[in-house]
């Protein structure tokens, strides 16, 4: 495990010259219905590219990038394109422009929709589906585990601040007592105040979910090369999470730490996303090549 003591990758991202890119939103059919994505590609031959999962109550741009006008996801999209890698980003069903209905949300159908993503962007011309890597934040990283181990095809996976203990990170979000009434629930929804303020409903698939999904037991079945990334200042998903996942994977493995938070500290401005970025980008070039 090494902590970040120096912002030399992310020098290189910034020094390193940018390809033209362009972006369009593409629909993708999964077992269960479709979902909508963003594909960003840069010019030229097909690329390489980063199927990106978002976060609980996420979207594919995710969070807000303060002092910009990008999310976390398309700003990391650009820079991954400026790097000569393309990039995937989807809504989750029943999230952002996905259709479906959010209170539906479960952790398995969220890998149902990953492994059709993957599939598509295997076979799809734009891109180079050969050479492919996944990026799951938070719940997102959750999702990643199962589709990196149940299909052991990503050439790389890198987990940003990813939920190891599902029990542990919910009852922090939602409470105990949350999950308990949510696993006794019936048929109906249960609605649910976030911390943040924002009420949701979810129904009892989702709490059975918290309480089997095991991320490390589904990264261990993945044998490629893991890169992880978490914060010290992390309450949501605790960085205790980093030494879980590391014990459960067999492989070539690094682990970058910094001082931040959940969030990469986005709420403040980009530069710590874009030194995480930088790091992701000098791990995932080796093994895209």
């Amino acid at each position: 495990m090494r902590p970040a003591l120096a912002p030399l990758a992310l020098i290189a991202l910034l020094a390193t010259p940018a390809f033209a890119q362009s972006e369009e939103t593409v629909p993708i059919d999964t077992p269960l219905g479709p979902v909508v994505g963003t594909l960003e590609t840069p010019a030229g031959d097909p690329a390489p590219v980063v199927l990106m999962f978002h976060g609980f109550t996420g979207v594919r741009d995710e969070l807000p990038v303060a002092t910009t006008d990008e999310g976390v996801f398309s700003r990391t999209a650009r820079l991954l394109a400026e790097q000569g890698i393309a990039s995937l980003r989807i809504d989750f069903r029943g999230s952002g422009e996905s259709p479906g209905a959010f209170a539906d949300t479960t952790f398995e159908g969220q890998v149902a929709d990953g492994l059709a993503a993957l599939d598509w962007l295997e076979a799809n011309p734009a891109v180079d589906g050969q050479r492919l890597a996944v990026i799951g934040w938070s719940q997102g990283g959750l999702v990643a585990t199962a589709v990196a181990g149940r299909s052991d095809k990503p050439d790389a996976l890198v987990l940003w601040a990813a939920v190891a203990n599902p029990e542990e990170s919910f009852g922090g979000i939602v409470g105990a007592e949350t999950l308990a009434m949510g696993l006794a629930a019936g048929d109906a929804a249960l609605p649910v105040t976030l911390p943040w303020g924002a009420v949701i409903e979810l129904k009892r698939g989702f709490f059975e979910g918290v309480a089997t999904f095991d991320p490390p037991a589904e990264l261990a079945s993945y044998a490629g090369p893991l890169f992880i990334t978490h914060g010290t200042q992390d309450t949501t998903v605790l960085p205790s999470a980093v030494d879980t996942f590391l014990a459960a994977h067999e492989g070539e493995e690094t682990a970058w730490i910094a001082e931040m938070d959940h969030v990469f500290n986005a709420f403040t401005g980009p530069e710590t996303l874009d030194q995480m970025v930088g790091e992701t980008v000098a791990f995932l070039k080796p093994h895209l090549q």
